[in-house]
């Protein structure tokens, strides 16, 4: 009867501990960097690019998962969130990391009009990666497109929609990563005191 009793705990508790173990296979990775630039209205701009992977071991089954690529601008409240194929929001403007344009807020640089299968952002490493979860820490970011308007009224405030300005040539910057949750990990404040003094 205790051999019996041993045996139906050890198969109630196996399941439990294997769902544990496994659990703690990946490892959760914040990845970020930080660079200057200048927006579509020609002011002097920190860019923030941030996004957080889980990492598993060769041996298990998963692949690498990441979360979409915030792009975002110093005084602006427009974010960029850009998706590879992994994901299911990623749109029909290309391939690899990319973001696609809203015909409501984006023009294409060259020109015209955009749809939504014009790409305003790529981003890839400095070994071509297509996808978020292998990228480097030296990556380069083309911006093709421009705001429709730097600004936006809404509600009766003036909100600041603008971001980094488009260029043939690619922003070329490094990121850092760390342990998720960590102190490390922590994402670097960007300031808001040349927002007030510009009245953005």
């Amino acid at each position: 009867m205790i051999v019996k009793q041993r045996i139906s705990v050890r198969a109630i508790l196996w399941p439990v501990f294997v769902v544990v173990a496994l659990s703690g296979c990946a490892s959760y990775q914040t990845h970020f960097g930080v660079f200057d630039g200048t927006n579509a209205s020609g002011e002097r701009r920190q860019v923030r690019v941030s996004w957080e992977t889980a990492e598993y071991p060769g041996w298990w089954p998963k692949s690498d998962r990441a979360t979409p690529v915030k792009v975002e601008t110093q005084c602006s409240n427009r974010v960029w969130l850009l998706y590879d194929d992994s994901h299911s929001e990623a749109g029909a403007c290309g391939t690899g990391v990319r973001g696609c344009a809203d015909p409501r807020l984006d023009r294409p640089r060259a020109g015209g009009d955009a749809t939504t299968a014009t790409q305003c952002m790529k981003l890839t490493d400095d070994s071509g990666t297509a996808r978020i979860a292998e990228l480097g820490t030296r990556l380069s970011l083309t911006v093709s497109c421009l705001p429709v308007s730097p600004v936006m009224v809404r509600g009766g405030e003036t909100e600041n929609h603008d971001y980094l300005r488009a260029s043939v040539v690619p922003y070329n910057f490094q990121v850092r990563r760390a342990r998720s949750g960590s102190f490390d990990a922590r994402l670097p404040v960007l300031s808001a005191a040349e927002c007030d003094e510009a009245g953005s």
